[in-house]
């Protein structure tokens, strides 16, 4: 994106941040028509709600079912289900606000969070969430990614579910190598090492050089130099030199310990190229479990992110997805049944055992299928241990994903080749956030 565009929206989202400001609390519309302007209430309690699934066709069945479970416990309200598939949900919003047609409930995750809260049509959630049943009962990090990516540190969303970086490896590899799993950043480069053979096509590991790259090579690096704080004052730690001597060590191995053809690697490639291939290790999330199952059952194990020798683990955040109760609905008591119903143990449950993500809902954290999927176990462990340290990433920024995406993919491309230096890129992407950074306090006076 050009600057002169980034200034533009920037612009626009200032405008939208002073207008939220300048609206009174109560400001909504109805159940689909409303923008984010209109005014509303709370209702009846009774009557016809909307939904909008944030990643609909994915997750349309499991939401359904849902749906039909709160429909029997609530007799008096019905739920009109809205699938926004997921690549599109942000636009769609955004016509909506400006438009009119917002839902009363819509999925909300931290990574749009800033964007739709500015633009003033979500409606603070603090009050009624201390109210609520579920106080007490929702992941007490997951709360705070969902604080740190509004626009004020209020909750815009009840979080619902949570994806965590993960270490794949492949235990055939590893026992018939004599290598320990790779819990730690020193186990890790040393099966690097030991696995690859370029000879046989057989590589340690597999690196993220494509779309997406940027949240794994920040893991790399943060989770190597123990900094757990992504800002200094007004200054981001990118780059400091800790980030930049490890970053520098992860991207060293490419094409040393992993293929070269990874530099083009998007997430589907990467997870093809490890499951049909002889690849030692693959970092990626848990969304990817199920194909490693089908792949290579009973042949891998997957780790949270490695600790550091010390045995602390820092990692990055992951977007935390929601839900957000919209300023704009005039039912508002029985939209906010519905979140409840949602985030309570059975149903919060019920979502991602099928998605295959981490509950928020401390309870459903516990339940057997949790237990039993060692990874999501493992993950669930690591987001709530003491020793695990997360970094947030600033999400609440209107210039956060550009920056991470549009503007430093092709960089991270440029260092694996060896055509920038680890210093310049962080270097680079570091006068990017100081100056998003700087733009998104003096329109937050």
């Amino acid at each position: 994106m050009t600057s002169s565009i980034r200034r533009s929206r920037r612009a626009a989202l200032a405008l939208a941040v002073t207008t939220v400001l300048a609206l009174t609390a109560t400001a909504c519309g109805d159940d689909g028509s409303g923008a984010a302007g209109d005014k509303g209430g709370d209702g009846s309690g009774k009557g016809e709600i909307t939904f909008w699934d944030n990643n609909g066709g994915v997750r349309t069945d499991v939401w359904k079912e849902i749906i039909a479970d709160f429909e029997k416990a609530n007799p008096d309200i019905k739920v009109k289900y809205v699938g926004v598939p997921a690549d599109s949900v942000q636009s769609k919003y955004d016509t909506a606000i400006q438009g009119g047609g917002l839902p009363d409930v819509g999925g909300v995750g931290a990574a749009m969070l800033a964007e739709v809260a500015a633009q003033g049509a979500l409606e603070p959630l603090d009050s009624r969430l201390e109210k609520s049943g579920l106080g007490g009962k929702l992941n007490a990090k997951f709360l705070d990614s969902v604080k740190a990516a509004g626009i004020d540190g209020k909750t815009y969303s009840v979080p619902t579910s949570a994806n965590n970086g993960t270490l794949w490896y492949r235990t055939d590899l590893f026992q018939k190598a004599g290598l320990d799993a790779p819990t730690t950043w020193s186990k890790f480069y040393e099966a690097a090492d030991k696995l690859t053979d370029k000879d046989k096509n057989a590589f340690g590991y597999t690196i993220r050089g494509g779309s997406g790259s940027i949240s794994p090579a920040l893991d790399a690096a943060y989770g190597q130099s123990g900094i757990t704080e992504f800002w200094s004052g007004d200054k981001t730690t990118v780059n400091d030199p800790k980030n930049v001597a490890a970053l520098e060590k992860y991207v060293g191995l490419y094409k040393k310990d992993t293929p070269a053809a990874d530099v083009n690697n998007d997430f589907t490639k990467m997870v093809a190229q490890w499951d049909s291939g002889t690849i030692g290790m693959l970092s990626h999330n848990l969304g990817s479990y199920k194909d490693h199952q089908k792949a290579l059952a009973g042949k891998f194990k997957g780790v949270p992110a490695p600790t550091m020798d010390n045995g602390t683990r820092v990692q990055v955040s992951n977007p935390v997805d929601g839900l957000g109760l919209f300023k704009s609905s005039k039912n508002k008591t029985a939209a906010w049944k519905f979140i409840e119903f949602a985030a309570s143990h059975a149903s919060n449950s019920k979502w991602n055992k099928s998605a295959g993500s981490i509950p928020a809902n401390l309870e459903a954290a516990q339940d057997s299928w949790v237990q039993e999927s060692e990874p999501t176990k493992l993950a669930a462990e690591a987001l709530t241990g003491t020793t695990t340290k997360i970094v947030q990433l600033p999400y609440y920024l209107p210039d956060w994903n550009t920056i991470s995406k549009a503007d430093n993919e092709p960089n991270f491309q440029k260092v694996l080749l060896g055509k920038m230096t680890a210093k310049q890129f962080l270097d680079t992407l570091a006068d990017q956030l100081n100056t998003a950074q700087a733009d998104w306090k003096k329109n937050h006076k």
